[in-house]
Parts: C-alpha cells; sequence; structure tokens
C-alpha cells in the first residue's frame, strides 16, 4: 500500500511538472500578438519590426499571429511609458523601441516612466553604427568644416541619436551642429533635407540609410562627414572615438554609444509570466538564425548582427553601472535647454 501511495505520488508529480510548460506552450495557440513599434511607419526600425513580425510566429509555439502598430513619440518613450505602466501584461504585447530608450532613465530621464532593468528584453536583431551625412548643397562637407560653420540639421526628439550625437559633439568636439527636433520619422528628416528646409541629419543607423535611401551614397547626393559606433563603414569620416581628446571624453562617449550596442531592441512589460518570456525569447532568438528572415533583412539592407534578451540585460546592468561622474557629465549635456 505504502509502495502504491509512493508510486502514485511521484507518478502525480511528474504529470504536474509535465504539464506546466504544456499550458505555457499551448497558451499563443490561436491568439494574435500585437508588436508596438514606437516609431513611425516607414522607417528603417519600422520596416525591421514589420520583417520580424513576419518571420517569427513560425517559432513560437501556436503559430500565432503578429501585427504591428505604430506609436511613435519621445523618441519611443511614450509607447514604452504606456506598455510598462498598463501593459497588458500577458505576453500578447512586446514593444520596439529606440536603441537610446533602454538609457533614458540613466541619462535623460525626463518624462520617462519605467525602469529599464525591470523590462523583459527579449533581444535586439542587429547593433548599430550611426553616421552624420550631409546634402550635396550643404555648406559643410566635412567634419572640418563643420568646426567653423553651422549646420542645420533634423532630428525627431530628445532621446533618438539624431539629437543626443549632435549635442554631444558640439560639446566635445566644439562643433556647430544647430538641431531642429520635431520630425516624425527620417523619412520626413530626409524629405525635408531634399526640400532644402535643413541641411543634414546629425546620426542615424547607417542601415537605415542604405536601407531608405542608399542611391544617394552611390550618385553622391549626400556625404557622411561623421560616425558612431564600434566600427566604422566610412575610412574617410572620423569616428567620435578618434575625435576623443581625453580619457574623460572618452569615457563619455562610450556611455552615449552603449545605445547602439542595443541597435534595435524589442521587449516585453513587466510583469509577463515568465514561462512565456522564456518562449518569445526562444522564439526570437530562433528567428534571428531563420535563413528566410536573414535573406530578406539582407535584402533590405538591414543588418542582422543580433544580441539575445540576455545578452541586452547584461550589457544594461553595464550600462547601469557606469561611475556617477560620467553620468553626471552626459546627462548635463544632454539636458534639454
Amino acid at each position: 500500500m505504502k509502495t502504491t501511495l509512493i508510486a502514485t505520488a511521484a507518478l502525480a508529480t511528474v504529470l504536474a511538472a509535465t504539464a506546466r510548460p504544456a499550458q505555457a506552450e499551448d497558451f499563443y495557440q490561436g491568439k494574435t500578438i500585437t508588436l508596438i513599434c514606437g516609431i513611425a511607419a516607414g522607417s528603417g526600425y519600422d520596416i525591421n519590426a514589420r520583417t520580424l513580425a513576419k518571420y517569427m510566429p513560425a517559432h513560437i509555439p501556436g503559430h500565432p499571429n503578429i501585427i504591428v502598430q505604430n506609436q511613435p513619440g519621445a523618441g519611443s518613450i511614450t509607447m514604452t511609458n504606456k506598455l510598462y505602466n498598463a501593459g497588458p501584461f500577458d505576453g500578447l504585447t512586446m514593444g520596439a523601441g529606440f536603441g537610446g530608450m533602454p538609457t533614458a532613465p540613466l541619462l535623460q530621464p525626463q518624462g520617462v516612466r519605467f525602469d529599464a532593468l525591470k523590462l523583459n528584453w527579449v533581444g535586439s536583431t542587429n547593433q548599430e553604427v550611426h553616421v552624420s551625412y550631409v546634402w550635396h548643397t550643404s555648406p559643410v562637407q566635412s567634419f572640418k568644416d563643420l568646426l567653423t560653420k553651422e549646420l542645420v540639421v533634423g532630428a525627431q526628439a530628445p532621446g533618438s541619436t539624431q539629437y543626443d550625437y549632435p549635442i554631444m559633439a558640439n560639446a566635445l568636439f566644439g562643433t556647430k551642429y544647430k538641431v531642429i527636433p520635431g520630425y516624425e520619422s527620417t523619412p520626413a528628416i530626409n524629405a525635408a533635407m531634399e526640400r532644402g528646409e535643413i541641411q543634414g541629419n546629425g546620426a542615424t543607423a547607417y542601415t537605415t540609410l542604405v536601407s531608405l535611401n542608399g542611391a544617394w551614397l552611390t550618385e553622391k547626393k549626400i556625404k557622411i562627414i561623421m560616425q558612431w559606433g564600434a566600427k566604422k563603414v566610412d575610412p574617410n569620416a572620423p569616428s567620435a572615438l578618434e575625435l576623443a581628446k581625453n580619457d574623460n571624453d572618452r569615457a563619455a562617449i562610450k556611455l552615449v554609444q552603449t545605445r547602439l550596442i542595443f541597435g534595435r531592441p524589442f521587449f516585453l512589460p513587466p510583469k509577463v509570466p515568465a514561462d512565456r518570456v522564456a518562449i518569445i525569447r526562444k522564439a526570437f532568438d530562433d528567428t534571428m538564425k531563420d535563413p528566410g528572415f536573414v535573406a530578406e533583412e539582407h535584402k533590405l539592407k538591414l543588418d542582422v548582427d543580433w544580441l539575445s534578451g540576455e545578452q541586452l540585460t547584461e550589457a544594461l546592468k553595464e550600462a547601469y553601472a557606469t561611475p556617477p561622474a560620467v553620468v553626471d557629465r552626459v546627462k548635463k549635456i544632454l539636458t534639454v535647454k
């Protein structure tokens, strides 16, 4: 009798242990996941999100649909604030933000109502190099020109590299960027540049530039005059780290370039059940290895240099451990006057 009870209890334990994962995997059957992109439609971030939404369902148990909605605003902070505080928290809503969004609470906390370390990071499709480029009729045609001549550039909002990096360059290198914020997207900035409303873009992803307007480079309609990131895409344009004058400048640049590691980050809000987070993270990782996804990203001129959710989390912890003096210096520079 005792042996029978023990065997029965053991069987019940095994069944309970195997039932839990099955229930988690069954959750997505017949469901729809909403992927909210905090950047306007037609941007490189939007194109990237829609490509992910096309291929990722095949790697999620139950193969749910994924639809993309756009909620641009405040450098994707508006979207992140809403998801963080109001959810939903069931694993059926994901966010896609700017690379600068994860460090916004640390460097530009105005208007931020989320803790980046409490978000469930799903992963990033690529690490970025950002470039500053000018229209061919601009009076500035080199970094050297930028030290003596004003360059009017467009930006979406503080918190985007289009705004932050020119402001950093002015403070660290003595450049003369004049940043005009308020544009809805990179395509809107590029259209304004074509109209002669502005003269260039202070910093945007090289992959976005190539994806949206790659012909401009070959037709010499634009010229790259500066770049930010761990690697270079134009040997003739200086990088921010090359221009650093001392160790303090290098520390500040490395901190603001953390967002380029995040590249194009995807996340789930807090409070999502851990088993569902694990499913979505694995599906993301598997999508990054999907030959169809990789081929389409390359066709769209979008790199696939991806990081997992776990890697993003560790990189974020490292950024938030930056010495306070470095953080304070960068915050002062980026504070909107």
